[in-house]
């Protein structure tokens, strides 16, 4: 994936506005505890590649503390804004079952926090267990301000694998010398794409591999014989990443706080946004070696990215009198080749849901609504006598859903919808079907110009949704990473070229599709999901970074009568 990408104004999105009536969704009742946790949000300096810098940061810890609830719990949070940035916290991929305005998008479900002001987050989680995470959600903030949300399963409830000896958070995120409030300020005002980042990072930390950062490495310290169940979060703004433990193969259990059917791997691929949790067996005897664990990227665009590789080191317990780690041979794991297409599908094409009695696969089996819609590149006019860095020097890149890129309000969507002020704020036409079909992975149309606007789609609540999402070959084909608040769906089918609406559907997967919050459009293709709008509010389905200019922004909002009553 390549790293033009844009924030704001020119950012899509599209909202689907489901209407209803309900007071009270019978299965929001939970036998759990309440969890409170308190955010300070400040600011605090950080050195990384002998670069010392302030970031913004919760708590003082980079990056943030742990959110740990087991199914069934209330979680409390409340954020406390010390610094000068407007700030939000989106809790990506809890479900938000009837707590909408505790989602986190600015502008979408609340007005950012404003300088010595606060708010408080307050959510169930409802049929959810595994790892998700929470990040900022204004702006690019969510560089330095993240963290982990683990979810356990309620008490004396097994895992359905093997129970493991320790739990082990794997972030993924991203280092920039400079500020990266900076960066994408700068790229909003010359239409271009931003700077890539200085380095990867794992749990923050760059690595070996980086200048100036052997002793900033993460280090995985195991026991012969031992399982270990590593918990991957992508909260990298950019780039999707493979991720490999040298001489170790690893078994895939959940996705996106969803089992799935266990499978091997030496290699995964994880999109920003994504969680992947992997049970790593430690090898019986102590191996007279260290092991480099690797995440680099997995890039498809025609924008620049961050061609480097992060590393942290799987040391294993040494038995007494053994020679120092210094003296030990360090292996290094092989990724797959930058662009490997083949390897992201045929990795995907494994991840299927358990659809067992206990886990149950409720795919939509009957389908109310079917959606197309294109997502990818397109061109803004550059601002009268200025200079751009688009594709050319007289426009700007735009992210664009069936040619429209979306417009923020300045009035929160949720707050307009609740108060009944909508108009001015959103409008309802967004066109469910491009208005002007083309050879969508061919040669692309000479007009690369998008249109802008606050639009959505109205749904009747508990519609069942198709939608089909394409990319397009306007200025470059590519990966998009989506991510859908407030639901998960259902990846029933995916694809390259073009979506044949008569060939591709008997081929979906209505049995065991893979159930997450977070999907890639294959680069040159498509992917087929299905979810029912069964959770009022406003969500949103956006491209990771919030607002990329070719990581597409979508939104989804879901709004409800319900919220008049409830």
């Amino acid at each position: 994936m390549g790293a033009l990408l844009l924030q704001s104004t020119t950012m899509l999105r599209f909202l689907f506005l489901v209407l209803n009536s309900l007071l009270v969704v019978p299965e929001l009742a939970s036998a759990g505890i309440t969890r409170h946790y308190k955010f300070n949000i400040k600011l605090h300096k950080v050195t990384r590649l002998c670069h010392t810098k302030s970031i913004v940061s919760v708590n003082g810890q980079f990056p943030g503390p742990r959110i740990i609830a087991r199914e069934g719990d209330r979680v409390v949070v409340k954020v406390i804004n010390n610094v000068q940035n407007n700030v939000t916290i989106h809790w990506h991929g809890i479900r938000q079952l009837q707590s909408g305005w505790a989602d986190g998008p600015a502008y979408v479900t609340q007005c950012p926090i404003q300088t010595g002001q606060s708010y408080v987050y307050n959510f169930t989680i409802t049929n959810q267990r595994g790892t998700l995470f929470w990040h900022a959600h204004v702006s690019w903030l969510r560089s330095t301000l993240y963290g982990p949300i683990i979810i356990l399963p309620k008490k004396n409830v097994p895992y359905p694998f093997p129970k493991p000896h320790k739990e082990v958070p794997i972030i993924f995120g991203e280092w920039w010398n400079a500020d990266p409030e900076a960066v994408i300020k700068q790229a909003l005002q010359n239409g271009g794409g931003p700077n890539v980042s200085d380095a990867y990072t794992i749990n923050g930390l760059p690595g070996p591999l980086y200048n100036c950062s052997a002793n900033d490495t993460f280090k995985l310290k195991v026991k012969p014989g031992k399982t270990y169940l590593l918990r991957l979060i992508n909260a990298a703004l950019n780039d999707e990443l493979f991720f490999s433990i040298a001489n170790h193969t690893l078994t895939v259990v959940d996705v996106d706080a969803i089992y799935v059917k266990s499978f091997k791997t030496d290699t995964i691929l994880i999109t920003p946004g994504q969680t992947t949790n992997l049970l790593l067996k430690a090898k019986p005897h102590f191996p007279n070696a260290t092991f480099l664990m690797s995440a680099r990227p997995y890039a498809t665009g025609r924008g620049t990215f961050d061609n480097s590789t992060v590393a942290g080191i799987l040391q294993y317990e040494q038995p007494p009198k053994s020679s120092s780690f210094k003296n030990l041979p360090l292996f290094k794991p092989t990724l797959p080749p930058l662009n490997d297409t083949s390897f992201a599908a045929n990795f995907t094409r494994n991840l299927r849901s358990l659809a067992n009695s206990r886990f149950p696969a409720n795919v939509p089996k009957k389908v109310d609504k079917r959606f197309f819609f294109t997502v990818g590149l397109g061109t803004n006019p550059c601002p009268q006598n200025q200079s751009c860095q688009g594709p050319t020097n007289s426009t700007m890149f735009a992210a664009s859903v069936n040619n429209v890129s979306f417009i923020l309000p300045t009035t929160a969507i949720l707050q307009a919808h609740f108060f009944q002020q909508s108009k001015g704020v959103y409008t309802t036409d967004f066109p469910t079907t491009p208005i002007f079909p083309f050879n969508y992975t061919g040669t692309p149309p000479n007009n690369t110009m998008v249109s802008n606007g606050t639009k959505a789609v109205v749904l009747p609540f508990n519609t069942s949704v198709e939608l089909v999402l394409q990319d397009t070959s306007i200025l470059g084909i590519e990966s998009h990473p989506l991510h859908l608040h407030g639901f998960n769906f259902f990846v029933i089918g995916q694809g390259f070229g073009n979506f044949d609406s008569k060939k591709d559907p008997p081929k979906f997967n209505l049995v065991d599709p893979i159930e997450r919050n977070t999907v890639g459009v294959p680069s040159g293709g498509w992917v087929a999901i299905r979810f029912l709008a069964d959770n009022p509010g406003e969500c949103m389905v956006h491209a990771l970074p919030f607002g990329g200019s070719h990581k597409l922004g979508l939104e989804d909002g879901l709004d409800s009568n319900g919220w008049k009553t409830a």
